[in-house]
């Protein structure tokens, strides 16, 4: 009998600590005033230059921080912010930090919207001790000006300080990089399964895309970030790939899938387990996003030794066709790897990278080839 009574009470115990986890922990979206709506007081404001290091509520900012509203002119060019009204501009050595409660020991990946100004080579350097990343953002993929960017970090502890930090020193300290609508999201190790030995092959697990930012996310080159924010993959690159949704984008399966934007710059890999003898057939689509990137699409496979080149006609439309690479594993671990043969630009604005869209990635042993 006193085990009847005390296994409810027991459970309710469970429960309530659960929940209270839950409830301290950050969820996924935006993070708070993640799109800096909520404004600084007035009194806090010189001009456009934020005065006071808690004055933009939710973000402790120090050194040259100025809060931008939409439609703001600098000289003959005008100000754009991709989300709601407002943006903040980090000048010479500025910073915006947030404290995030968060789960310890998992991984989570921030994405936020950036663009840059008046300088020429802008970087972002983001930081969630130990963990940092600097990232480029001088090469432009949107021709609105925005690029929305993705960097991965592993918790060490249940709650972490994000910065976000200009590091450039320009002659004019208002010339730093634009930074609105800052989200977070929690990453699950994706597994093999006896359907498809690659892990995430169709990329459902990613970064936090924004529902109403029509410009995918990028994911810088690994050299950037020890924590992919694609999981299982690497960008093994000099430049981004972008990561794309069905809301936005024609996906050829699922929810998400990749667009290799950078030409042989841009390349995804994945390191599989394989036995030495064994045949494989490596399976995956190919195709356009339906954002007129139009032409001649190629992307090229590698299996190890093996390659393949598989041609896409695209029309800008949407659209994709499946290929499959056989190959004998010489390792008993196989580097999977893709990029696009050629730089593309979307046939409707040539100041947009485009390039093949790469989906639904499929690896299995043939036994009896």
């Amino acid at each position: 009998m006193q085990g009847l009574v005390l296994l409810p009470v027991l459970l309710c115990a469970t429960y309530h600590i659960a929940l209270s986890a839950t409830n301290v922990t950050v969820a996924d979206g935006l993070l708070d005033n993640g799109n800096f709506e909520q404004a600084p007081n007035a009194s806090n404001m010189k001009g456009t230059v934020v005065v006071g290091r808690y004055a933009i509520p939710g973000w402790v900012n120090e050194g040259f921080v100025e809060y931008i509203k939409s439609g703001q002119k600098q000289g003959d060019m005008l100000l754009v912010v991709p989300e709601g009204a407002y943006a903040v501009r980090l000048g010479n050595e500025a910073s915006i930090k947030q404290e995030i409660k968060v789960v310890k020991g998992m991984y989570y990946s921030i994405t936020f919207s950036a663009a840059r100004t008046c300088a020429q080579e802008e970087r972002l350097n983001v930081t969630v001790a130990p963990d940092s990343g600097v990232m480029p953002i001088q090469t432009v993929y949107s021709s609105s000006g925005w690029d929305n960017y993705a960097w991965a970090f592993k918790t060490q502890s249940d709650a972490v300080m994000l910065i976000i930090h200009n590091p450039g020193v320009e002659e004019d300290p208002a010339c730093g990089p634009l930074i609105d609508a800052v989200a977070i999201k929690a990453l699950y190790p994706p597994r093999p399964t006896n359907k498809n030995i690659m892990k995430n092959g169709g990329f459902e697990e990613g970064p936090y895309i924004f529902p109403n930012t029509p410009w995918g996310v990028l994911i810088p080159p690994n050299i950037e970030d020890d924590n992919s924010p694609l999981p299982a993959w690497v960008v093994e690159s000099l430049k981004a790939v972008k990561y794309i949704d069905s809301a936005h984008y024609f996906v050829p399966q699922g929810r998400r899938a990749v667009e290799l934007v950078g030409g042989k710059e841009s390349a995804i890999a994945q390191i599989t387990r394989t036995i030495v003898g064994k045949t494989y057939r490596l399976s995956f689509s190919v195709g356009d996003a339906n954002n007129s990137c139009a032409g001649s699409l190629v992307v090229e496979a590698f299996a190890g030794k093996a390659t393949l080149k598989v041609p896409y006609e695209s029309k800008g439309t949407g659209g994709f066709k499946r290929a499959a690479l056989r190959f004998v594993a010489v390792s008993n671990r196989t580097r999977i790897m893709f990029l696009s043969t050629f730089y593309t630009m979307r046939s409707d604005d040539f100041s947009s990278l485009c390039g093949p869209v790469v989906d639904d990635v499929k690896l299995l042993s043939i036994r009896n080839p």
